[in-house]
């Protein structure tokens, strides 16, 4: 039997992270700018897909399934970033999720559901 890697627990800790994460934020919020802990391990599930492509893949696919709904908006913008097109299926299936979430961007915060976030990431294109 294999043993779990360093890396491994990390990216395991970091879906955690995003799995129960209530705010939705991919940048610095507020007027210091400050990191959320979900938008830190968000970079680091990133960074995962391109140096542990399915390792990361398959946890971000357990976090679209099991997220909160920050979390769900999360593993969208994730698959967005490597497959286009699986990322365009997860905001698709996601518009009729009407879990809220709280949105911030720079030090403008919202609330909305997840299905109007994802109506509006689809309507980007």
């Amino acid at each position: 039997m294999a043993e779990i890697g360093n890396w491994e627990r990390e990216l395991d800790a970091d879906v955690r992270e995003l799995v129960a994460a209530d705010t939705l934020a991919f940048g610095g919020v507020g007027i210091a700018g400050t990191l959320l802990p979900a938008t830190e391990a968000y970079q680091r599930v990133e960074r995962a897909l391109d140096e542990h492509p399915a390792e990361a893949r398959q946890q971000v696919d357990r976090l679209l399934e099991q997220g909160s709904p920050a979390g769900k908006a999360y593993a969208a913008a994730l698959l967005d970033t490597v497959d286009r097109a699986a990322g365009r299926a997860a905001w698709s299936r996601l518009r009729a999720d009407d879990g809220e979430l709280t949105t911030f961007t720079g030090c403008l915060m919202d609330q909305t559901t997840l299905g109007e976030y994802a109506a509006e990431r689809l309507a980007d294109e």
